[in-house]
């Protein structure tokens, strides 16, 4: 078995376990274009959902925030809207559901292989200390902190 294909298996395994799986992106080491780690869901797709994406964070945070987002589309049918707050996520400050579009830095490439291009995203989007967003003017961070798919 090739590692794409035990890789897909244990996806598998896992989304028909609980729904869903978080895939982590890292950048390789090596990487000099100022690539940002990302995670995204696989296997919301098949039931109808978007899948779900959020970069720049640390991986075992995204991970968790990811799942408890797609736990809550999974279970209890919850849908998020473009340029929706969430309050609930991040303590002390509120996130920002974006529709997007997969780009060259952002793209699901597990969900993709999966379910070809009726792939959906929503993305994430995560303030600064003081609030911000990376459309803000006076936002924290550079853009390769955070990149995103679009604007609200």
């Amino acid at each position: 078995m090739t590692g794409n294909e035990d890789f897909r298996r244990r996806q598998s395994e896992i989304i028909d376990r609980v729904g869903w799986v978080v895939t982590l992106v890292h950048p390789a080491a090596d990487d000099t274009d100022d690539s940002t780690p990302f995670a995204y869901t696989v296997g919301l797709t098949a039931h109808g959902y978007p899948e779900l994406l959020i970069a720049g964070l640390d991986p075992a945070i995204a991970h968790q925030l990811l799942n408890d987002l797609a736990a809550r589309v999974y279970d209890r049918a919850e849908r998020f809207t473009h340029n929706q707050r969430v309050g609930d996520l991040i303590a002390g400050y509120d996130a920002v559901v974006i529709d997007g579009t997969p780009t060259e830095q952002l793209h699901p490439g597990a969900a993709i292989a999966r379910y070809g291009q009726q792939v959906r995203v929503q993305q994430i989007v995560w303030p600064d200390p003081q609030g911000r967003f990376p459309w803000d003017g006076g936002y924290a961070y550079p853009p390769s902190a955070q990149p995103t798919m679009r604007r609200p």
